[in-house]
C-alpha cells in the first residue's frame, strides 16, 4: 500500500512538472540585455566623473555585449514558429533597450574625438540615465511574474523622461547663453550634439518602458 502511495505521488509529481510554465527565454534575453545597459549606464556616470579612455571603453565593451544578446534574441525570434509574445514587440523591445546603450556610446566617443569635457549638466543628464535604465531593467524582470509592477515600473521611466526633458530645456538654455567668443561657439554646438545624445538615450528607456507597458495589456 505504502508502495503504491509513492508510486502515485511520483506520477503526480511528473504531471506537475510537465504541466509547470516554463520561463519565457524571450523576457529571460530581454532581462540580460537590460541588465547590461544598467552596468553601461552606471560606465557612464563614471566616465562623467573621470573622463578617461579606460572609462570610454567600458563602455564601448559593454555596448557590445548587449549586442551580443540581441543577435542571440533574435536567432532565437527567427527559429521559433510560436511566440507567448508578439514577436514584433520582442524585436520592437529589444531594438529601444539597443539604442541606450548605442547613446551612450556615442556620447563618450563624441566627447573624446571632439575634446568635449564633462559639465554639470551632463553629469546630471548620466544620473538621470543610469536611473532610468535600473527602473527599465526591473520592469522587464517583473514583466512575467508581477505585470501590475512591471508598469510600475514602466511609470517611473516616464517621469524621470519627464526630468529629462526639463534638464534637456536647461542646458540648452544655459549653453546658448552669451556666446562671448568663436571658441565658445564652437564648444557650444559640440556640447549641443552631446546633450542631444543623452537625450535620445532617456527617450529610448521611455520608448522601451512604452512597450512594456503595451505587452501588459495585451498578454497579462
Amino acid at each position: 500500500m505504502k508502495a503504491w502511495l509513492q508510486k502515485l505521488k511520483a506520477r503526480l509529481g511528473r504531471i506537475r512538472e510537465a504541466f509547470r510554465r516554463k520561463p519565457n527565454r524571450f523576457l529571460q534575453h530581454l532581462g540580460e540585455q537590460a541588465e547590461i545597459v544598467v552596468q553601461g549606464t552606471e560606465a557612464l556616470v563614471s566616465y562623467m566623473t573621470k573622463p578617461s579612455k579606460k572609462n570610454a571603453a567600458r563602455v564601448r565593451s559593454l555596448e557590445k555585449n548587449a549586442d551580443e544578446i540581441r543577435r542571440i534574441l533574435i536567432d532565437d525570434l527567427n527559429r521559433s514558429f510560436v511566440t507567448p509574445i508578439d514577436r514584433e514587440d520582442l524585436f520592437a523591445l529589444s531594438r529601444a533597450i539597443d539604442d541606450i546603450l548605442d547613446y551612450a556610446y556615442s556620447t563618450t566617443h563624441e566627447m573624446d574625438i571632439l575634446g568635449v569635457a564633462p559639465n554639470d549638466h551632463l553629469r546630471a543628464m548620466a544620473a538621470l540615465l543610469h536611473q532610468s535604465a535600473e527602473e527599465l531593467h526591473l520592469a522587464i524582470e517583473r514583466l512575467e511574474k508581477h505585470p501590475k509592477i512591471a508598469t510600475d515600473h514602466s511609470m517611473r521611466v516616464k517621469s524621470i523622461e519627464n526630468q529629462m526633458e526639463r534638464l534637456y530645456a536647461e542646458a540648452l538654455a544655459h549653453l546658448f547663453d552669451e556666446p562671448k567668443d568663436l571658441r565658445h561657439v564652437i564648444t557650444m554646438f559640440k556640447l549641443r550634439e552631446i546633450y542631444r545624445h543623452m537625450f535620445h538615450a532617456v527617450g529610448s528607456t521611455e520608448q522601451a518602458a512604452d512597450i512594456v507597458s503595451d505587452i501588459v495589456i495585451k498578454f497579462y
